[in-house]
């Protein structure tokens, strides 16, 4: 959203918008609102240095986590505003650490940095940071972009036939463990859609294997399971149980027909992206490991939007629980809605610092 916005804003210049994982790179390649998508080079002194040689960027951006040594060294030199924004700090880390000098450094090379909330802001002012304001998450401004966009697919209403679904978002192999012995052996209506956040042939036929050993130990009849990239030659989508997404792009999307959400990575290396599914409001779900560095995920649990899930006995008994509780699933429902609308406008107040100090 904040590039969508700076393009209409400011009309003469370019941008170029770069990645250093293909997670993010494979999905964005081909945007449109960028005039170049490339890799940005991993942070040394010599790639920084020819960096900027080539690009002569006029204005940075850096989102959330983003904190490359040598390239905000090298911005700070060529005295180049940089803007880090939907940050998030906590106690814990490094820069607040008697130790922390070399990483405090860092921050100082930013011209201004957009916190999500007031700890994040106490504790870079703590520091001696002063170029520091409260703007939030864009994220919710993207999702609400996302929301209003209502786009559907045809086949995700057909295969859910009127009846309740959960949807697996970018599910890791840890998730997929926890989940499975409920999958199968849950017997009540359901539609079940699994986006792996890996969609390699090994890993699918991992969840697909997996789900089968699940039904054969609980003892149940094994639900049919399709995938996406089979569903045009497939006649009986509506009789389907499971269906796996083998496609990148489309889950932000997905969410629209979902009444429930087991978001994944908080058993792996942090929770991803949980507001994709608080937009269309439904009760959330996820793992009660990595979360914590996640602002959205700390405020829906403490509003009781969303759930944390220990192991499979502990989902099961949650999941069963808010499937026959209509009520209840209702009002976690809404809380997801109104906290995304509550949270919207970070993208406008970063605009407008752009528009009286780079116009």
């Amino acid at each position: 959203p904040l590039i969508e916005a700076f393009r209409l804003e400011f009309t003469s210049y370019k941008i170029l918008l770069t990645f250093f994982s293909p997670s993010g790179y494979e999905v964005r390649k081909q945007y449109a609102q960028a005039d170049w998508v490339h890799y940005l080079p991993f942070d040394n002194q010599k790639n920084a240095t020819r960096w900027f040689e080539l690009v002569q960027p006029k204005l940075i951006f850096f989102v959330k986590y983003e904190f490359w040594h040598y390239y905000l060294q090298q911005a700070a030199q060529r005295q180049i505003p940089t803007i880090s924004f939907s940050a998030i700090f906590r106690h814990s880390q490094l820069f607040f650490k008697s130790y922390g000098g070399f990483y405090r450094e860092i921050l100082h090379c930013f011209s201004h940095i957009f916190v999500q909330n007031k700890e994040s802001l106490d504790l870079l002012q703590s520091i001696g940071l002063q170029q520091v304001s409260i703007a939030g998450d864009t994220r919710f401004d993207r999702v609400l972009q996302i929301l209003a966009e209502n786009k559907k697919f045809e086949f995700i209403t057909r295969f859910k036939n009127q009846q309740p679904l959960l949807l697996v978002g970018s599910a890791w192999a840890g998730d997929m463990t926890v989940l499975a012995p409920v999958l199968a052996s849950f017997s009540f209506p359901l539609k079940i859609v699994i986006a792996p956040h890996e969609i390699s042939e090994k890993n699918l036929f991992f969840i697909e294997k997996l789900l089968t050993v699940a039904s054969q130990k609980a003892g149940k009849e094994q639900k049919k399971t399709l995938r996406y990239s089979q569903i045009a030659t497939t006649t009986n989508l509506v009789e389907g149980d499971i269906l796996l997404i083998d496609n990148i792009g489309m889950l932000a999307y997905l969410y629209a027909e979902a009444d429930f959400a087991f978001i994944g990575g908080a058993y792996k290396d942090g929770l991803h992206n949980i507001l994709e599914a608080a937009v269309y409001g439904m009760l959330i779900f996820f793992g009660n490991q990595n979360y914590k560095k996640f602002q959205e995920a700390i405020d829906l649990l403490a509003l009781g939007g969303a759930f944390l899930v220990k192991d499979s006995t502990d989902f099961a008994k949650q999941f069963d629980l808010y499937y026959h509780t209509i009520a209840q699933r209702k009002n976690a429902s809404l809380i997801c809605a109104n906290y995304v609308q509550a949270n919207r406008g970070g993208t406008q107040k970063i605009l407008d610092y752009c528009k009286q100090n780079f116009q």
